[in-house]
């Protein structure tokens, strides 16, 4: 089959003259292979097969699914919402509806496998543009509000192997540097809040996280060039809990460097456009899904207290911030994170400095924990 240009690299599941995937066809793992044994023994070799499904028509969709499914954990943004699987599977269980949160962190025996894909994706000729094609052919269904589940999860796949091409190392600021993110950028700004456009939004938001969590000065300023505040910001106002909490994320990962904090008080506007965001969230947090509401709330408070760090701005902070946030309204979230908990206090403490020079007696306005 090798040396067959027009055989499928899946094996018999398709052929040249596109049998497709029926009930009734094999698969390429085989009709009797565990596709759990599969998730923790998958070779590079096997995924190199994979890859090459990417070209044939008859098995990108398979092949998509795989690759997203049996190598496990893709890209590894640990930390922006728990610990448990890759965003491919987070998006699918929340459309199933079946389990509570996930997150990305990788599991160590897929980490070698995980590596292998990325710098594989980017280094196979052709591969990187076939997924922005896939990524591509649904900017119209969107726009016109269109868009189908199976379409839907096909390009969510995609972008799930653009987020381990964008984790790795190697691959990250060539990633970058091809400015290939901002072909996820539509589905970030799209305000549409139906459920498919909340998937395009939150796998995407996926790819950007791995990103921003990265203390990489060439990414940091790549990001704030092609302006994904803004874009964040509007997940922040649309999105659903989970999308809210990533793209929260985000704004608080730019915000610990300086040229992000640079960004944001070069213009009054673009303080008073994030500071208000932020305390939309907070009104709103009891709407929220309680399962995702602690990691929320636990990236509102790193940015209030990254925007209470700007001595200039600190007092007029104190008069915008909601009073729900800083008095007893929400500390029930938060215990069992010290983190959290002590980012409050500092912030409280910030606000505090602030009101220090207003007519205002200290405390007044900012809750019992001044008091």
């Amino acid at each position: 089959m090798a040396n067959d240009p027009t055989a499928s690299p899946l094996g018999d599941s398709s052929s040249a003259g596109g049998a497709g995937f029926g009930s009734a066809a094999p698969t390429p793992l085989g009709p009797t292979h565990n596709p759990a044994s599969a998730a923790h023994h998958m070779s590079l070799s096997w995924i190199k097969r994979l890859i090459r499904g990417l070209d044939y028509e008859e098995t990108r969709e398979q092949s998509l699914d795989l690759l997203c499914k049996n190598v496990g954990n893709i890209g590894g943004t640990a930390g922006v919402v728990s610990n448990g699987g890759s965003m491919a599977e987070t998006v699918k269980i929340e459309r199933c509806k079946s389990v509570g949160q996930c997150g990305w962190n990788s599991k160590s025996e897929n980490r070698q496998a995980c590596d292998g894909l990325a710098v594989l994706l980017w280094n196979t000729f052709g591969t990187m543009k076939l997924l922005l094609q896939e990524i591509t052919s649904i900017y119209r269904p969107l726009l016109s509000n269109s868009l189908s589940d199976r379409s839907v999860t096909q390009v969510c796949n995609a972008i799930a192997l653009l987020q381990s091409v964008a984790s790795h190392p190697d691959t990250r600021v060539p990633f970058v540097k091809a400015s290939i993110p901002v072909y996820l950028y539509p589905f970030l700004n799209t305000t549409n809040r139906d459920w498919n456009s909340e998937c395009l939004r939150l796998t995407s938001l996926g790819v950007i996280g791995s990103l921003a969590k990265v203390d990489d000065a060439e990414v940091v300023d790549y990001l704030l060039f092609t302006q994904i505040f803004p874009s964040c910001l509007r997940c922040m106002e649309v999105g659903r809990t989970l999308s809210k909490t990533v793209a929260t994320f985000i704004i608080y990962n730019i915000l610990l460097k300086e040229k992000g904090m640079t960004y944001c008080f070069t213009l009054a506007e673009r303080y008073l456009v994030v500071s208000h965001a932020l305390a939309k969230m907070v009104e709103r947090l009891a709407e929220e899904d309680e399962r995702t509401v602690p990691r929320l709330l636990r990236n509102i408070i790193g940015c209030y207290l990254r925007l209470s760090e700007n001595e200039r701005t600190r007092k007029q902070l104190s008069t915008y911030i909601p009073s729900k946030l800083v008095d007893n309204s929400y500390i029930n979230i938060l215990q069992g994170d010290a983190e959290a908990l002590a980012n409050l206090q500092q912030l409280i403490c910030n606000l505090r400095t602030g009101q220090r020079n207003r007519t205002q007696p200290t405390g007044e306005s900012l809750g019992p924990f001044f008091r």
